[in-house]
């Protein structure tokens, strides 16, 4: 039972950063002071594209948590800590399509070729899709141990999120870098875990 209102509390303060987003939209929409920027679309691409990469980091910061605190029960919160990745992604996608280039397809498909940091995101968020179709319990028992090797390809959709956001910063570069950081921190945790194992 306890476990329920633990994971009540998460999906809750996940949703938040989306709530209030959306909820800055609207006071944008109704002509009301609001907080996203003299430009909106670009903040809007930052702030879910950041949140995009917090949920992938702290995804994959799990299994090592899990083991310094002995905390087995940490690995029932991964799935859904990786589909509000992706939800964050869908919406870093929908702005970039809608709100930026208003669904005009050969120019989004230009600037994608054109653009290596946004071919470079393209690609992860291309590469996080079978991962969300796989990720229900039926898809486990069907892949078998081929699950666990299609899900490793998170660590390089980490590595393609975390170069496409530095590359895509212009200015202030200090979050694009921490999120590296901390990537470089849990894929030497990785290494580590298999070198002792």
């Amino acid at each position: 039972m306890r476990l329920f209102y633990v994971k009540a509390t998460v999906h809750m303060v996940a949703v938040l950063p989306a709530l209030w987003l959306f909820w800055q939209g609207w006071l944008l929409y109704d002509f009301q002071d609001h907080d996203l920027t003299a430009n909106p679309v670009q903040y809007i691409h930052h702030f879910t594209g950041n949140w995009a990469i917090r949920f992938i980091l702290l995804g994959l910061a799990i299994t090592p948590l899990r083991r310094i605190f002995r905390q087995n029960k940490l690995i029932k919160f991964r799935r859904m800590i990786g589909l509000y990745a992706a939800f964050y992604v869908a919406l870093h996608l929908m702005n970039f399509m809608v709100l930026d280039y208003f669904f005009d397809w050969p120019v989004i498909l230009k600037e994608i070729i054109k653009r290596p940091a946004i071919t470079l995101g393209m690609t992860g968020a291309i590469l996080l899709l079978p991962l969300v179709v796989t990720s229900t319990r039926g898809w486990i028992r069907r892949l078998g141990r081929n699950w666990s090797r299609l899900h490793r390809l998170i660590y390089l959709i980490a590595v393609l999120a975390v170069i496409h956001n530095i590359m895509m910063v212009k200015a202030d570069l200090v979050e694009p870098l921490t999120h590296a950081v901390i990537l470089t921190a849990l894929l030497g945790a990785r290494l580590y875990g298999k070198y002792i194992s």
